[in-house]
């Protein structure tokens, strides 16, 4: 059988975050979070979807002490789900690139509908809709922890997880057809006849500013990868 790492106390923490990916912790979703916690930058009661229940786990896995939650986060309410005014959608798309689960469904100049049993209640979608057509409303009258299930938080994260995923490879396959745009204009551009002094010029300026392109793109490639 393979060998299967222990878990980090960044894992550890992690399992106990609800997976709203909402960012009101401060970090860009729950594992930054969870690794935050861990490297002592971060303190424990920065999540408001957790609330007293979830800065309990975390204090009981830490040691430390139960504190109340950071009200700079945010308050402790009932769990909610976007809901979208569909005669008032346009068709932007702004609400899907922002949804971090990939609950909401539509396309461009289309109506949207949010899929109810997997959003996360981040609010997240709400800000960049430019017609002001998402409420977000309370589906619980529980709040914190007691508003989710264990379920539901693990197949939150499987859906940001499997998102990240596909939008980093999206990037990947994206900066290939750019590369390769550039080396074809790179090889056009070596073609060309330099029947002039002001030709050839012409033609080293845009071979530097070629390159140029390419090398931006290769260092930012090793350096997402």
């Amino acid at each position: 059988m393979p060998h299967v790492p222990a878990p980090t106390l960044a894992d550890r923490i992690e399992d106990l975050l609800p997976q709203t990916q909402c960012t009101k912790c401060g970090y860009a979703g729950c594992r930054p979070y969870a690794e935050a916690i861990a490297d002592g930058s971060a303190a424990i009661n920065q999540c408001p979807p957790g609330g007293s229940e979830g800065i309990a786990r975390l204090a009981h896995l830490l040691g430390r002490p139960v504190i109340a939650l950071n009200p700079a986060n945010g308050v402790e309410r009932p769990r909610t789900v976007a809901v979208i005014d569909e005669a008032l959608c346009i068709g932007c798309t702004l609400c899907i690139q922002a949804c971090p689960v990939d609950a909401i469904l539509g396309a461009a100049k289309q109506m949207h509908t949010v899929l109810g049993d997997l959003c996360t209640g981040c609010d997240l979608c709400v800000a960049p809709c430019p017609v002001d057509c998402i409420a977000m409303v309370p589906v619980t009258t529980t709040t914190g922890w007691q508003a989710w299930t264990q379920q539901q938080a693990d197949e939150a994260r499987a859906r940001h997880d499997f998102r990240s995923a596909r939008l980093q490879r999206e990037r990947h396959e994206n900066d290939a057809r750019l590369l390769a745009k550039a080396a074809a204009k790179l090889r056009e551009v070596e073609a060309e006849p330099t029947l002039s002094a002001e030709a050839l010029a012409e033609r080293d300026r845009k071979r530097a500013i070629i390159q140029a392109a390419i090398e931006r793109a290769r260092i930012k490639r090793e350096q997402v990868e």
